[in-house]
């Protein structure tokens, strides 16, 4: 069963310009070759929602949100009223998505659960398969399109391990983006090997990506490059 894998009581990091506690949620629809979170995609329920709402309200006034993480998170079949829980405390929420669960994320964004999104683009439709096993490369644009076109904060970033992905790839994502009118900052992140086995049994890249091949026709920041 599908639900809440870890807490991570403290991060000054994942949400921008706020503190936060992070909850982790098993399962995911993507196996990312270069994904060294096993024992949470392939997890099961660990802790009950009752006991991180009995947490956070030993947090009022210290901490500023909640990062919902995985994994994938719009898997959990009760997201939607665990984030009403949180708000109903004074919280703000963070959201990192693959983006494959359009309905999800547009009821989150109606209801006003949201307020800040990370979005990952895993790769331009030609690999997207390849890179995340999955097929409905269809459904996530809808969501970046949902996004773009709406008032939500949010990022859109893309994991680099060059032996998947290649300048002309990142460019081909980066023209992607333009088009749509995406105007935020591109975060490009550097795989980082943490010695830890990954879904795909990955070997460290062998080159890292030349940014000087980017296409920065849209803000650009590299992360751990």
């Amino acid at each position: 069963m599908l639900g809440i894998y870890s807490i991570q009581k403290f991060s000054s990091l994942d949400f921008p310009n706020r503190l936060s506690a992070i909850v982790w949620f098993s399962g995911c629809n993507m196996r990312c070759p270069y994904c060294y979170n096993t024992d949470v995609v392939f997890g099961k329920k660990q802790i009950e929602e009752k006991e991180v709402i009995e947490f956070l309200k030993t947090r009022i006034g210290l901490l500023d949100g909640v990062s919902i993480t995985g994994g994938e998170p719009t898997l959990y079949k009760n997201l939607i009223n665990f984030c009403k829980k949180i708000k109903q405390l004074g919280f703000e929420i963070k959201l990192d998505t693959n983006g494959l669960n359009f309905s999800v994320i547009k009821k989150l964004l109606e209801l006003n659960l949201v307020d800040y999104i990370a979005l990952d683009f895993k790769s331009p439709k030609e690999k997207f398969y390849n890179i995340t096993k999955n097929k409905n490369y269809e459904e996530f644009e809808k969501t970046l399109d949902l996004l773009i076109n709406s008032n939500i904060e949010f990022e859109v970033r893309t994991t680099i391990h060059t032996d998947l992905l290649d300048e002309n790839d990142i460019n081909i994502i980066i023209d992607t983006l333009y088009k749509k009118g995406y105007k935020n900052t591109y975060y490009l992140q550097n795989f980082f090997d943490t010695q830890k086995e990954t879904i795909g049994n990955i070997k460290p890249q062998k080159r890292k990506l030349d940014i000087t091949k980017i296409n920065k026709i849209i803000p650009i920041e590299f992360r751990n490059f």
